[in-house]
């Protein structure tokens, strides 16, 4: 097969037909002028063009033609006002038409995560002048929002106040928890947690559930001892609010499931930030082997002006392991696991082209990963 692409001419050029055109027939039609020939302005973009390639290759149909329909349209509007530019550069690369990297703006919804520790610590209470109730009550309160965005399921029936729990998580796993705005930690809120707790839920779901203190500074000596014998973790609301903002800027890169794993007696905000650390390698490995493919790609483009590539695991995991800063090095097992989960429909960085053994797997590069 042959495959043929059409590229936009940097200007028009107009032509000039003899009127008897009886005799052009069956003949080239030569130019007036030498035409400078551009590739800057595809018809198609690269993801069209190779997702069309493939469709010949396999003598597929096109899959979605509704997408294609609203894709040309997209393309061929002329956007001229930067909101609508920024529109349109927005919608191509969450759809996957464009690999540009897509910004992400601050989202006005979530600037409350900015007040997490001032509310832990009391600053903003005492600038308003704020009883230690409504104190308690506003940390209490963004300590909730603040587990319910982590994706914890924080039950109502046991709302704070005099004699109720602060919070209470049931999915996905119990937890309960004291929440402590001030600038310390009082000495005896480990035996307030686990008098509470155990009136609320009961002897044996305490003891079997997850305990938590955030609050503000470092614990007493008889608050960390009592922490450490009824393994009752705490801290710092700065921690919780790390926890939050690496959230809002990866939203499935947090698994409370794991987190769970951290959650040892004692004060551990070092521990939730060795979690947060290690969540960071991992995104930034996936997105060193989403770049490695695109290089690759890039390399092939420039050789063989190819516009769609694809890549066995062994090419990858060479192209990986040859760059210096990349450690630890891997091999074509962990490679393949990588590329096979940034290929997911669910995720959508890498494509597939499946082979009957896994070594024989290809993949292309579709759209970038950022890294904030």
């Amino acid at each position: 097969m042959t495959y043929l692409r059409v590229y936009q001419l940097p200007q028009l050029q107009e032509i000039s037909v003899n009127p008897n055109i009886q005799e052009k027939l069956g003949k080239f039609v030569s130019l007036p002028n030498s035409l400078t020939v551009s590739e800057e302005k595809p018809v198609l973009n690269d993801r069209t063009f190779a997702q069309r390639k493939h469709q010949l290759e396999k003598l597929e149909p096109p899959l979605h033609p509704e997408l294609e329909e609203l894709q040309s349209a997209i393309a061929s509007l002329t956007i001229t006002q930067p909101a609508a530019k920024q529109l349109d550069d927005d919608i191509k690369a969450f759809l996957g038409w464009s690999s540009d990297k897509l910004i992400k703006q601050p989202d006005p919804n979530l600037a409350w995560i900015n007040n997490i520790a001032k509310l832990g610590d009391r600053s903003i209470e005492l600038d308003e002048k704020k009883s230690n109730y409504q104190a308690g009550t506003d940390f209490e309160n963004i300590a909730r929002q603040s587990l319910e965005f982590l994706g914890f399921k924080v039950e109502s029936a046991y709302k704070g106040g005099a004699g109720g729990l602060d919070l209470f998580c049931s999915k996905p796993y119990p937890i309960v928890c004291e929440c402590k705005a001030g600038k310390f930690i009082p000495s005896r809120t480990v035996e307030e947690l686990l008098k509470l707790g155990g009136m609320h839920l009961g002897k044996t779901q305490l003891l079997t559930s997850a305990k938590l203190v955030i609050g503000p500074g470092n614990p007493s000596t008889d608050t960390l001892k009592a922490a450490k014998e009824w393994e009752v973790s705490i801290i710092n609301a700065m921690t919780l609010q790390k926890l939050v903002e690496f959230k809002a800027k990866y939203p499935d890169a947090i698994n409370l499931v794991e987190l769970q794993q951290y959650l040892e007696p004692g004060q551990i905000d070092y521990k939730i930030d060795e979690y947060i650390d290690k969540a960071e390698r991992e995104i930034k490995l996936r997105s060193q082997i989403i770049i490695v493919v695109k290089e690759l790609s890039e390399q092939d483009n420039q050789s063989s002006k190819a516009t769609y590539q694809s890549f066995t695991v062994t090419e990858t995991r060479v192209h990986y392991n040859a760059n210096t800063t990349h450690n630890p090095k891997l091999n074509d097992e962990v490679v393949h696991d990588l590329l096979i989960e940034l290929s997911s429909p669910l995720t959508g960085y890498l494509g597939r082209i499946k082979n009957s053994d896994w070594k024989g797997d290809c993949f292309y590069f579709l759209r970038d990963l950022p890294i904030n």
